[in-house]
């Protein structure tokens, strides 16, 4: 499924620039085949600063689906060139998803939009 960002905002905490504390916050829809099948809400906070451009986020997300949520958590490496493919453990869920354990694969596609595969394991 694609989840496509429709609302961002960051908190940028002293020092001015990236820094750790910094959070980014993010918001959208959940697409499968082009159908919204779903919501997610994301906060990412920034853990580690490196040189320029380099940095670690640290992400909590949860996709509310028709029959329940999964939740996921992770930490990875970000680059000039961006995050590249992440990895994240989902971490629990509700109802059909109560029991929910696995992964979920992300590439971002563009500045929006996430190819984000969910990997479930009960």
């Amino acid at each position: 499924m694609v989840a496509r960002s429709t609302q961002t905002s960051s908190v940028d905490v002293n020092p001015s620039g990236p820094s750790q504390g910094d959070e980014f916050v993010i918001s959208g829809e959940l697409l499968s085949q082009g159908a919204t099948v779903g919501t997610y809400g994301e906060v990412c906070t920034l853990t580690r600063t490196g040189p320029v451009d380099y940095f670690d986020l640290q992400c909590v997300a949860s996709f509310t689906l028709a029959q329940g949520q999964i939740t996921v958590q992770g930490r990875f490496p970000v680059t000039p060139a961006g995050s590249g493919e992440v990895d994240l453990a989902i971490t629990g869920g509700t109802g059909l998803y109560r029991t929910a354990g696995g992964y979920v694969h992300a590439v971002n596609i563009n500045s929006t939009d996430t190819q984000v595969t969910v990997h479930l394991t009960r």
